[in-house]
């Protein structure tokens, strides 16, 4: 393995820091120090995810900013959990808190993999399986 492949840590980009922040914070559990600024950590076990001001970032790589439309098509967030049971109990929980799965119910994949689908506010998918 090689030395960049010990730890991978995702960044959003976001239009709307607060309301992403309370989605990844309050909804689906995350734990963070967010101070109400540009930037966000949540703590997590393996990798890392952040968030940072869409606008700002575009002006620090000397990018012209384009505001994002609809879902992001480009990647996702893959959140892990143990076991069939676990999925199913997320899925119920995330539901009752109003959150509406892109694919329904969990389903099991022919491969065994059982998961399902949301999108957070931004319209980033967010895949939860086990």
């Amino acid at each position: 393995m090689g030395i960049l492949s010990n730890s991978v840590h995702t960044g959003l980009f976001v239009e709307d820091i607060e309301k992403m922040v309370t989605f990844y914070r309050d909804t689906l559990g995350f734990e963070t120090d967010w101070d109400g600024g540009s930037f966000a950590n949540f703590k997590v076990r393996d990798g890392g995810l952040f968030m940072f001001d869409r606008k700002q970032f575009a002006e620090a790589m000397n990018q012209p900013y384009y505001p994002p439309m609809g879902f992001n098509l480009t990647m996702q967030i893959g959140i892990g959990v143990k076991t069939k049971d676990d999925v199913d109990r997320e899925y119920e929980r995330l539901t009752a808190l109003g959150v509406k799965s892109l694919t329904g119910e969990p389903f099991t994949q022919p491969w065994g993999q059982r998961n399902f689908w949301i999108a957070d506010p931004e319209g980033n998918y967010i895949e939860i399986g086990c």
